[in-house]
């Protein structure tokens, strides 16, 4: 990019300031950890991709003072987030690729005391591709290397993704 043109950041903090989202997730924890709650935000960018953010409240490390633990953030193939999450299927993989090169393998969250926020660039998919379909929170980080799905641990909170347009 030459100097006279803005970077992707400055269009993106504008995205995120201007707040409409075309899709929205609203995660609730399952029985395990039915305090977790939060919002994950799907937004349209200028560039090919998506803009992902994600504030996520009540996390297992909140009772930690100081506390601070890793949890796997996924897309899952279906958004049927019933019977503590079992029918989400698996990670949002069109392609077929090996983990961690499924669609659906987003960033890891970060948990500060059972409160956790990011946002982060995306251009595997568009909002069309991942409506319907279900935002998974598991209890461990990912490992990026285990087959299929990283050795997350289970899925502790669950949220399907709707366009958030008329």
């Amino acid at each position: 990019m030459s100097n006279t043109q803005p970077t992707p950041r400055l269009a993106f903090l504008q995205i995120l300031e201007e707040n409409r989202p075309q899709a929205v997730a609203w995660l609730q924890g399952g029985s395990d950890y039915p305090q977790i709650s939060g919002l994950v935000k799907f937004y349209a960018t200028p560039y090919g991709g998506i803009l992902i953010e994600a504030e996520i409240f009540n996390l297992p490390d909140i009772s930690v003072p100081g506390g601070t633990g890793f949890y796997a953030l996924h897309i899952h193939e279906h958004g049927d987030c019933s019977q503590d999450f079992s029918k989400t299927g698996s990670h949002y993989d069109p392609d077929g690729n090996p983990h961690p090169w499924h669609s659906g393998d987003l960033l890891p969250l970060l948990g500060n005391q059972g409160y956790a926020w990011g946002a982060f660039y995306d251009k595997r998919f568009q909002i069309k591709d991942i409506l319907n379909r279900s935002v998974i929170i598991h209890k461990n980080p990912d490992d990026f290397t285990t087959q299929p799905s990283g050795n997350s641990g289970g899925k502790i909170a669950c949220g399907v993704i709707r366009s958030s347009r008329p």
